[in-house]
Formats: structure tokens, C-alpha cells, sequence
């Protein structure tokens, strides 16, 4: 890939990630339990109601890492954890009893905090109580993020006993200095042996994130990283751009801003990152993620069937997404609704037998347009007009003339291709195609005159 350093520096400015669209700023207050629970008894109406994909948030965490971008918890209280748990089956159950009997799962995700910060015998109580209100479908993707630092055998026992055959989990860097930094203290030798249990437990699919932007990183010291991981032999890669947001998350105010690396030295970081990855075989699905070409990811990606949401790229398209735990986001077809963020108002809620929904979002005809066309274009990296067209029974070209313009100048930046009816990222367009989806996205001008401080991380 030939990437153009200084392009990318001139378009390296806030932008969505679009895990959704709109995006989590444009959710309302106004929207609340009722509406949830309104919107999930609607879905159970449709002719052929959809597969079911289900988030379990853990916020828990043993230590602060000072990068963590996450809603979490630092507690070294059992008694507190088994407390949320038990809060936690009650949300299962009353979710549970709104689904329209013989929806299956087809995906779960638990993530976090930290899911393995639970005890064993918790991992394996909480797998039980949605065994008992959900019925999955023999072949269901079911991944839990990991974090290697105080986990057993018994974890990963219990992990492989319950049914989980993918997994996540955090490296950030092998460098002991920038390890220190963060505050995230992981040899490699404990990477390596929770990666090797997962593979003697015949985990299908196994993913480690990174990132890079972190303090004290250079291309050279993370092209080390780069090589050990290479060697592990992972099947699916996520490489992120550090987001620091000290004004939204306090914490990261701990990282001291002059160590971290410039803007250019993060960009070079980049380049070199994507040019080892896919020089070692490693397909570049896009935005931060690498997988191996027969990984379902990439079979997905080749075949356009690959699908986003809040837990970044996925192959299930077209689930119901009912997301659990404290400040968890739901997706459905024309809805989005998120949990309460504190304790106190999730365990108040549920025991009153309510939904803990605190706010959400209910898509117009507008929105459904968009969503579909900023998700395709960061899944598939075009769009095609006709398919568009035809689906929502509209002129592409006039009904985006807005967006059409504001493309105008990427087009003559080569970072787009207009093609017969389809329009197209280039090489370079996928590193930004966070800019080109930003065309299409008729709630940020709003965003931007409403807020006075920057409510995304960079582009690049």
C-alpha cells in the first residue's frame, strides 16, 4: 500500500468511529424504558423476526489502566462484583421474557472491564442464567474479551466448559517502558501462555489488540511488538489509535501529553504497522483491523457481507443486538438504547422491574438511509447507487447532492473514485474512511454548534 503520510496528516481531524449512526452523542433522554421496551415488543412482530446478538458488560476491573477509554470499576470487593452479577441476571431475565419465544442467538460478546475478572464459579453462574433464558443456534459466534493478569487454568477451564470458542484479548505494547506509562504491566511470556490455553482449548478464533499513540512508542520499538505478535500467530488483529480525551475520561490526565509520540511519529507508526502486517499475510480488513485470509472476518469482508456495530466489525449482519450490564448499548432496526452508567440508578431500576434504559434514540426514514450507506461504505469501501436506489426507493444522486459536494474535494485528493454508478475509496481512502462516511452524516454540523468540546478522537 503506497501511504501518503502527508495526506493523511491534512485529514487527520475528529471524526466518528461510527460503531453507529447516529452516533451516541445524538441520544436523548427523551427516549427511555417504555420506548425500549416498545421497540422490543415491535421487533417480535416482524414477519421473519431476526436472529438475536447479545453484549454482556463487566465494568470491573483489578487496576486502572491510564489509556482505558471504557466504562469500568476498580474494585477489589467480591462481594460488590457478585452483587452486580446477581443485578445482571435480573436484566437477563426481564430482556429475556420481551423476546418472542424460538429467537435464537447467534452471537454474545462479553466485554468490559474485565469479563475474567470474574471468578470462575461466576463465569460459569452467569453462562447458566442466559442458558436459561436463551436458546442459541448450534453454530453461535460466542467471544469474551481477556485479560491474562490474574487469570488460571480454571478461568480458561471454565471458559472452554460454558461454550466460548472466540476471544479478545489486550497487549496495548510489549515495551516495559510504555507498559509502566500505562500503567498495564504484561509480560510477553503471560500473553503467550493465556494465548497458548486458548489454543489447547480449541478456541476457533483468537484476536490481541494494540494500539499505538501511546507514550513513549516509536515506529522502531513498536515494529518489535509487531514482530513477537506476528510470531504468536493470532488469527484477527485490532490496531488503534489512541484516543486521549482527558476532558472526557480524567484519568488519562495521569499520562504525562510530552511523552507521548507526535503526530507524525503516530502516523509513521501507522504506515509501518500496516506494511509489516500485511507483508506477513494479514488482510486488512479496515479501519484498525487485520485478520488472516481464511478467517471468517476476511471471507466476510471479500464477500461484502462483513457488518458493524458497537463491538466494531462483525460477519453477523442483521441481528437484534440486546445489550446487558451498565451503560451497554442496544441496537435494533429502528432503535438505540443505553443503559444507566452509575450503579445505584441500574440496581434502583431493576428493582422496580423496569429496563435500565437511561436514554436512546429512534432512527427517522433519513437516518435508516444513512446508516445503511455509511455502513456499507465502512464495511465494503463503496457504494453501489443502483443497489441504494433500489432499496430505498430513491434518486442516490439527488438525495445526497450535499454529500456528493463534500466529496468533491477528496475526489480531487484521490482518496475517492466515482465508477459507472459505484462510488469508491481508494488505497489511501480506506486509512480515511472515517472522512469520506463523514459526507453522509447529516448530524454533525448540529454536533458540532451544540458542543463546545470535542466529542471524537481523531481520524488517524
Amino acid at each position: 500500500m503506497n501511504i501518503d503520510i502527508e495526506m493523511m496528516r491534512r485529514y487527520d481531524k475528529p471524526g466518528p468511529r461510527y460503531t453507529s449512526y447516529p452516533t451516541a452523542p445524538r441520544f436523548s433522554v427523551d427516549f427511555g424504558a417504555d420506548a425500549f421496551g416498545k421497540a422490543i415488543v415491535k421487533s417480535n412482530l416482524a414477519a421473519a423476526p431476526t436472529d438475536l446478538s447479545l453484549y454482556l458488560h463487566f465494568p470491573f476491573c483489578d487496576t486502572l489502566c491510564y489509556f482505558c477509554g471504557c466504562t469500568m470499576l476498580v474494585t477489589r470487593n467480591r462481594e460488590r462484583i457478585d452483587a452486580y452479577l446477581g443485578y445482571l441476571i435480573k436484566e437477563i431475565k426481564l430482556v429475556s421474557q420481551l423476546i418472542k419465544p424460538g429467537r435464537k442467538v447467534a452471537q454474545m460478546h462479553w466485554g468490559g472491564g474485565t469479563p475474567t475478572y470474574l471468578e470462575p464459579e461466576q463465569i460459569r453462574r452467569i453462562f447458566g442464567a442466559i442458558n436459561a433464558h436463551f436458546e442459541f443456534h448450534d453454530d453461535a459466534e460466542i467471544g469474551v474479551e481477556i485479560d491474562p493478569r490474574g487469570m488460571t487454568d480454571a478461568h480458561l477451564d471454565a471458559l472452554q466448559d460454558v461454550g466460548f470458542n472466540r476471544a479478545s484479548m489486550g497487549v496495548q505494547d510489549f515495551d516495559p517502558k510504555v507498559q509502566q506509562a500505562i500503567n498495564r504491566l504484561q509480560p510477553e511470556e503471560l500473553t503467550r501462555w493465556a494465548f497458548d490455553g486458548l489454543r489447547d482449548r480449541d478456541f476457533r478464533s483468537i484476536n490481541l489488540d494494540l494500539i499505538y499513540g501511546l507514550p513513549f512508542q516509536t515506529a522502531g520499538s513498536f515494529a518489535h511488538t509487531l514482530e513477537r505478535i506476528i510470531d504468536i500467530s493470532p488469527e484477527r488483529l485490532a490496531v488503534f489509535n489512541y484516543a486521549h480525551v482527558p476532558w472526557m475520561k480524567k484519568h488519562q490526565r495521569i499520562i504525562r501529553e510530552e511523552t507521548l509520540p507526535s503526530a507524525d511519529a503516530k502516523l509513521n507508526i501507522l504506515k509501518s504497522t500496516i506494511e509489516k502486517l500485511t507483508a506477513s499475510g494479514y488482510v486488512y480488513i479496515g479501519m484498525d483491523h487485520f485478520a488472516k485470509p481464511e478467517d471468517d472476518l476476511t471471507q466476510a469482508y471479500y464477500k461484502k457481507q462483513l457488518y458493524r456495530n458497537f463491538q466494531g466489525y462483525s460477519t453477523k449482519a442483521g441481528c437484534d443486538l440486546y445489550a446487558m450490564g451498565m451503560s451497554s448499548i442496544s441496537q435494533l432496526h429502528e432503535v438505540y438504547a443505553q443503559n444507566v452508567k452509575e450503579l445505584p440508578a441500574y440496581y434502583a431500576a431493576l428493582d422496580a422491574g423496569r429496563l435500565p434504559t437511561e436514554r436512546g434514540y429512534c432512527l427517522s426514514p433519513d437516518d435508516q438511509i444513512r446508516r445503511h450507506v455509511i455502513t456499507r461504505l465502512m464495511c465494503d469501501f463503496e457504494l453501489c447507487k443502483k443497489e441504494i436506489e433500489h432499496t430505498f426507493a430513491i434518486d442516490f444522486n439527488a438525495y445526497f447532492e450535499s454529500a456528493l459536494q463534500q466529496l468533491e474535494p477528496l475526489l480531487l485528493d484521490g482518496l475517492v473514485k466515482f465508477e459507472d454508478d459505484k462510488i469508491k475509496a481508494t488505497e489511501m481512502g480506506h486509512l480515511l474512511i472515517r472522512n469520506i462516511a463523514m459526507a453522509f452524516d447529516a448530524h454533525l454540523t448540529t454536533m458540532k454548534s451544540e458542543s463546545t468540546t470535542p466529542m471524537f478522537s481523531k481520524t488517524v
